[in-house]
């Protein structure tokens, strides 16, 4: 079995629309169109104002799992990367197995 790595990853889904298959925790198959490519991901909305004395929630690095624009439900999805089955171009030969 190949395994793929973060960089791999991390490479595919900035050239542009991907479509990544993994498994889900729950033991799903999952084929996720996604990418992490800049001018396909819609700006961040502004931060929310806290309250005085309220401390922002701080989310912490996992290199286990990645976190992916996902193109068909417009949100930020992620998954284990030990989980991914493949992961290729949508519109090209380019792919990691």
């Amino acid at each position: 079995m190949n395994t793929i790595t973060r960089e791999q990853l991390s490479n595919l889904l900035h050239t542009g629309e991907c479509v990544v298959e993994f498994t889900k925790v729950n033991g799903e198959v999952r084929s996720m169109p996604c990418t992490l490519k800049t001018e396909l991901i819609p700006p961040a909305p502004e931060p929310k104002v806290l309250a005085e004395g309220e401390v922002p929630k701080i989310k912490k690095h996992n290199p286990d799992v990645m976190s992916v624009w996902c193109l068909d439900k417009k949100e930020w999805r992620s998954f284990r990367i030990a989980n991914v089955i493949s992961a290729k171009a949508k519109d090209d030969n380019q792919a990691v197995q």
